[in-house]
């Protein structure tokens, strides 16, 4: 299986920390958050890696060079300007094959990861969900009996991670558009599965969360 990180955002609620750093480069608990994310792949046996990237792309690139470093083969889709999440994976899907993959944002942080059988062949995504954060208290998916609704409450937090099966985008148009409507879509036709992990989980998109993500590490001795 192949995994893809999504690494193309502006990083704008990161600032002043993202002016001359793309934020999967900044570091915590002494390398970058991206490289957090490389090894845990290896570690979970997956060593195939599409990477998107657009703002301060070649930052990134030189830092990561073709994976080797990391144990893992890195293929990069650059985008001239950033298409968003569902572009981004559209534009990818070349280099992410037929078979499903590892979907995983680049600003977040969580050591849980779905195994490949957790999709069902008629599912097109399989969502890890985790307990709302004080920041998002809404949360955004029901779970009930392993299958994702978006009713009712209470709802949980889609974590950022998730198993995709390509036709949940192969047929749109490309350019920019967001990843988000299409799931929520699929989840109203019935083909979303999921799960409830209570590993730690860090949506780290503002300063301040980061230095707590770098404390937690620190401590941890990760």
């Amino acid at each position: 299986m192949k995994a893809m990180i999504l690494a193309a955002g502006l990083g704008k609620r990161m600032r002043p920390l993202t002016d001359h750093c793309p934020k999967p480069l900044l570091p915590v608990a002494g390398k970058p958050l991206i490289v957090h994310h490389l090894e845990r792949l290896k570690r979970a046996g997956i060593d195939q890696v599409v990477i998107n990237v657009s703002y301060r792309a070649e930052q990134i690139i030189q830092a990561l060079g073709d994976g080797r470093a990391y144990g893992v083969s890195i293929q990069w889709s650059r985008e001239a300007t950033p298409l968003e999440t569902g572009g981004g994976i559209h534009q990818a899907l070349p280099l992410l094959g037929e078979a499903p993959f590892l979907l995983l944002n680049g600003d977040i942080w969580c050591d849980a990861l779905p195994g490949e059988h957790a999709l069902a062949t008629e599912d097109l995504a399989h969502l890890i969900l985790v307990d709302n954060p004080d920041h998002h208290r809404d949360g955004d998916f029901a779970l009930r009996d392993g299958r994702v609704y978006q009713h009712p409450a209470p709802r949980l937090t889609y974590s950022g991670i998730s198993l995709i099966r390509p036709a949940l985008l192969a047929n749109q148009a490309a350019g920019a558009f967001a990843l988000a409507p299409l799931l929520r879509e699929a989840i109203d036709a019935g083909r979303v599965s999921g799960e409830h992990t209570l590993h730690h989980w860090v949506d780290v998109g503002t300063p301040e969360r980061l230095a707590e993500l770098d404390d937690h590490l620190q401590r941890q001795g990760v």
